[in-house]
């Protein structure tokens, strides 16, 4: 019986073990999760959640409310690096999260032409600014109740970009997402790398149930450079 159970904490680091905060070594003190060692070896891509106001702080945890790294620690598999930074407070600075970016980037052996990117309202804002700021580092990125300067529009007309907005969300306007669509597509392209989804009746909210599907990640991980 004994053995039993040293066996099964054993496991359970095992399983568990991959998801650490780093602190102190970036602006923004993150969340890191590695996949599994055959992917680890094998380049992996990289991906960012950025996180909505309601998780901003001090206490690394509160980023584990909702999300990506909430889905990691329900069980999902995610063939990925994956990155959490926690913002303390105000809006995302798109250099300070590229920092981040790098500082793994340095310390991993990663596919740099495979960085998604994805936020949710505050991190909606966020990823919208980041991927407007520095087009050339993103592979691809979802933004969802979100917003943005509609000066970045002609920078993100040029990756692939899925903006997902609920039409009564009464937190973000939905008009928010829509004014920079209307930018993107007046871009030279038009608009052609761009997905618009807007969801009839959701509040904002709902649009959390984004991470809880595999569309997303399915999307996202089928874009490459």
């Amino acid at each position: 019986m004994k053995y039993f159970l040293s066996f099964i904490l054993m496991f359970s680091f095992t399983s568990f073990g991959q998801l650490s905060t780093v602190k102190g070594k970036t602006h923004y003190n993150f969340w890191i999760n590695l996949p599994s060692d055959s992917v680890l070896k094998s380049n992996p891509p990289v991906l960012v959640f950025l996180h909505g106001r309601s998780l901003s702080g001090t206490d690394m945890n509160r980023v584990k409310k909702y999300g990506v790294i909430r889905e990691i620690e329900k069980g999902r598999k995610i063939p990925a690096i994956v990155i959490a930074p926690q913002v303390v407070s105000g809006s995302w600075d798109p250099d300070k999260i590229l920092e981040v970016i790098q500082y793994v980037q340095k310390s991993y052996k990663t596919d740099t032409n495979r960085v998604y990117v994805c936020g949710m309202s505050l991190g909606g804002y966020g990823t919208m600014h980041f991927a407007g700021k520095h087009p050339n580092k993103v592979t691809a990125a979802v933004a969802l109740c979100g917003g943005g300067n509609t000066n970045d529009a002609c920078n993100l007309s040029s990756i692939p970009f899925w903006i997902q907005h609920g039409s009564s969300d009464e937190a973000v306007p939905v008009s928010q997402s829509r004014e920079m669509v209307q930018a993107i597509r007046k871009c030279t392209n038009k608009g052609e790398n761009l997905i618009y989804t807007e969801i009839k009746g959701a509040n904002h909210g709902a649009l959390e149930r984004v991470f809880r599907s595999d569309e997303m990640y399915d999307w996202l991980f089928s874009k490459k450079k």
